[in-house]
This record gives structure tokens, C-alpha cells and sequence, in this order.
């Protein structure tokens, strides 16, 4: 009996030393997260918000409000997959969250789109998660035999694999490539029409072209800032992905291991080395995510 109540008064006491350590909750009501990478992807959003109060959580500042009547907790990741990933986790931990939705800009991939473009991509890859192959002969390299999910083509040295993701509702890990958005977000956006998209900014620099709204597609993900033709070119061939960041599939990894649903929106501010000259972000970001920002006040609009 001495030996029971010892291993009861044991076990409550790990109990309680878990629950007094776990991080409160702080907000209860149910949100969507409005995610953007840095300040001036996210400043439009939150001059709509309602009814706005401020949270802290690990030096991040969270946002709650309604967006077009919807309730939301806005913040930033911070730029890098790390970065997004840690932040993205910390919300799900500290709020509430039903969806995850991105706004933000992207470097241009697919050839066939321009500056301004906002994206709304069916899933998205880690392009950058890579083996660093041993050179055996000039320009031919040599994987490791373990690494059976290196398949598609390299990139010199570099050869893209799977990453190893563990989820709600699973035992077991399992390898994924890519990351889905949702399909019923997917629908509210391919749904849009007439979206105002913005060709100049407040200073009047402008695009030769009227913006779009593109719903479908791959985008890519990874540790680099890019901008390199051929690099580009590797990207668009391989993955026919038509942007590349450096978050939003650390962002969708996190979504689905913890089975909320997902999408983002992306606007090209810059060909990522495609265009002729100096990189165009400098320029046209502005426009870029305010195009990406007013896309997502549209499709919180939409959403029924």
C-alpha cells in the first residue's frame, strides 16, 4: 500500500511540475494566423485590423482582431525557414489558430510570370533540403547509397531530398517532399475574380504590366536568397515551381504536422536573377506586398 501511494503522490507530482511548465494560452478565441516574413509585408494588414490588441511570446509580437469580420492573430516569422518555423509553432502553442494563411513576396521562377504577380500555390517543397554529393570526376558526383529519396536532378553538388516530418495522427515519420495547401482554401482563391492588384506605388515607380491573381501551381522554399539565372532557370525545370522564398515551406511543414490547414500568397518582387541588370526587389517589393496583402483581405472577404 506504502509502495502505491508512493508511486500516486510520484506520478501527481510529475503531473503538476508538467503542467505548471507548459505556456499558457494567450488568447482562447479560435483565429486564423496572418503570417508575413517582415515589416513591410505585413504593415497594410494590420492598419485594417479591428478592435486590435497586442500579445508577446519569446520577444514575437502577436496581434488579435478581425480582418474583414474574421478573427485573426497576425505576426511575423521573422525571414528564414528557421525562423518560420519556430514562430509558426510558438503560435499554434500560444493561440488558438483553426488556418494559417501567408502573405508576402517571392522571387519570380516560372518565365511566364511578372513582377506584381500574386501566387497562390497548390504545395510547396523544400528545394534546399540537399546532399552535398562528393565530386569522383569533374563534374560528376557520387550520393551516398542510404540515400534512397534523392531522386530528381541535382544541381552541381547539390542533390534534393525528402525531409523526415512527424504528424498528428501518425506513429510513425514518414518522408514528404512536398506540402500541400488545402483544397477548400485553394477553392475560396481560385473563386477570386477581379481582385485590384496595383501597377505604381506612392512614388510613382511603376510596372509596364497590370498584375494577376495565379491559383495552382508549385512554389519552393530554402535557406537562400536567390538570385542566380541558372539557379532560377534549375528551379522552374525541376520543380516547375513558379516562386521561391525562404519560409513558406518551413511554414506548411508545421501546418501539416499539426493538421491546420494551410495556404499562402506570394507576389513576385523580383525574378530571382532572371531580369536584365540589378535585382528588382529594391524597387518593386512595396507594390509586391501590398498586391499580396490586399489578395488576402479579398479572400478573408470571400471566405464564407
Amino acid at each position: 500500500m506504502r509502495k502505491l501511494l508512493r508511486c500516486l503522490l510520484a506520478g501527481g507530482l510529475a503531473l503538476a511540475t508538467l503542467l505548471a511548465s507548459a505556456a499558457p494560452a494567450l488568447d482562447e478565441t479560435p483565429r486564423i494566423a496572418v503570417i508575413s516574413a517582415f515589416q513591410p509585408e505585413l504593415s497594410l494588414l494590420l492598419s485594417k485590423v479591428q478592435q486590435p490588441q497586442k500579445f508577446s511570446a519569446n520577444g514575437v509580437e502577436f496581434t488579435t482582431g478581425t480582418l474583414q469580420g474574421k478573427p485573426v492573430v497576425l505576426f511575423l516569422s521573422g525571414i528564414s525557414m528557421t525562423n518560420a518555423a519556430m514562430t509558426t509553432q510558438l503560435a499554434l502553442d500560444r493561440f488558438k489558430v483553426t488556418h494559417i494563411v501567408v502573405s508576402g513576396i517571392a522571387g519570380g521562377v516560372n518565365p511566364g510570370l511578372h513582377i506584381g504577380d500574386v501566387t497562390a500555390a497548390q504545395r510547396w517543397g523544400q528545394y534546399l533540403e540537399v546532399i552535398a554529393a562528393r565530386e569522383v570526376a569533374p563534374g560528376r558526383y557520387l550520393v551516398p547509397g542510404w540515400a534512397k529519396d534523392a531522386t530528381v536532378p541535382n544541381f552541381g553538388m547539390f542533390f534534393p531530398q525528402k525531409v523526415e516530418v512527424r504528424s498528428t495522427g501518425r506513429s510513425e515519420a514518414e518522408h514528404k517532399f512536398w506540402f500541400d495547401a488545402d483544397p477548400g482554401l485553394l477553392a475560396i482563391a481560385g473563386r477570386m475574380k477581379d481582385v485590384p492588384l496595383g501597377r505604381c506605388d506612392t512614388e510613382q515607380k511603376c510596372l509596364g504590366h497590370q498584375p494577376q491573381l495565379v491559383v495552382g501551381g508549385n512554389g519552393v522554399s530554402g535557406q537562400a536568397f536567390v538570385d542566380n539565372a541558372s539557379l532560377r532557370e534549375y528551379a522552374f525545370k525541376t520543380f516547375e515551381a513558379n516562386v521561391l522564398d525562404m519560409e513558406t515551406a518551413a511554414m506548411a511543414q508545421v501546418a501539416y504536422a499539426n493538421g491546420v490547414p494551410f495556404i499562402a500568397f506570394r507576389s513576385l518582387s523580383d525574378l530571382a536573377g532572371g531580369g536584365e541588370g540589378e535585382n528588382e526587389i529594391g524597387t518593386f517589393f512595396k507594390i509586391a506586398a501590398d498586391n499580396s496583402a490586399n489578395v488576402l483581405l479579398a479572400f478573408l472577404a470571400a471566405w464564407k
